[in-house]
């Protein structure tokens, strides 16, 4: 398929998990330019840049803290530099630090947020007015459903999630004019590399839960990814789309 032909991309914290798996579906659509931001190790970078690449294709990484607005806005600039447009922007990066509030810690509750809601800020912040001038462009947020209904011991996470709900729907007011899109994508319960430390019990209670009976998979929320990208969701916007086997129904 060639949904996204001739789109240039970046998914911020696409080296593992949901993020990757967004990666790699929009490498199989013929996206031209896959970018991506990291804080791992460039050798890890450098693998998936080697893996993903093809004749269609150019996947590129760059290492950045995505919470850190100054490193943000140097990142867009080089990528800028080099690449003609940038139609796409899906803010992936997050972090977890779970427990019940009252054990904790004040470090914990600032650093979910500052990931999980500053990185949303930094790169919409510096990415609306290259798709201002371009009169084009689709910001994808990663929410969570947890953002929506809450979940036990996860104050932090649940917070910093339905704030990037609220922020979605603010920018899809003040850039939709212009022919830009801003969207949030809410996963629910999908098996990735973050939840494989969960003990088995916990996670046969999260599936039993579901009225599909099973957990996502990164390619279950890359597809809804997938339309939000393409022209396919061309009058969609200010949206939040569970990808939750029903969870929320």
């Amino acid at each position: 398929m060639d949904l996204l032909k001739d789109k240039t991309i970046l998914i911020t914290g696409a080296t593992r998990g949901i993020g990757l798996g967004v990666l790699e579906l929009f490498v199989q659509n013929k996206a031209k330019n896959v970018l991506f931001t990291h804080i791992t190790s460039e050798e890890n970078a450098k693998i998936i840049e080697e893996k993903y690449s093809n004749e269609i294709t150019l996947v590129k990484g760059y290492k950045s803290d995505a919470s850190d607005f100054d490193a943000t806005r140097q990142v867009v600039k080089d990528i800028m530099a080099q690449f003609d447009s940038l139609d796409v922007l899906v803010n992936n990066a997050g972090i977890t630090k779970d427990n019940l509030i009252l054990r904790m810690t004040d470090d914990d509750y600032k650093k979910v947020m500052k990931v999980n809601m500053n990185s949303v800020f930094n790169f919409t912040k510096n990415v609306v007015p290259i798709m201002l001038k371009q009169k084009f462009g689709s910001i994808i947020n990663m929410s969570s459903v947890v953002g929506v209904k809450g979940n036990a011991g996860q104050a932090n996470y649940s917070a910093s999630k339905a704030a990037v709900i609220g922020f979605t729907k603010s920018i899809a007011l003040e850039v939709g004019s212009r022919n830009i899109r801003c969207n949030a994508v809410a996963p629910g319960f999908i098996e990735t590399e973050m939840t494989a430390s969960l003990d088995e019990k916990t996670v046969k209670e999260w599936r039993s839960s579901i009225p599909l009976r099973r957990g996502g998979v990164p390619s279950d929320v890359a597809s809804t990814c997938l339309f939000l990208a393409s022209d396919m969701s061309s009058y969609v916007t200010g949206q939040v789309i569970n990808v939750c086997g029903g969870m929320l129904t």
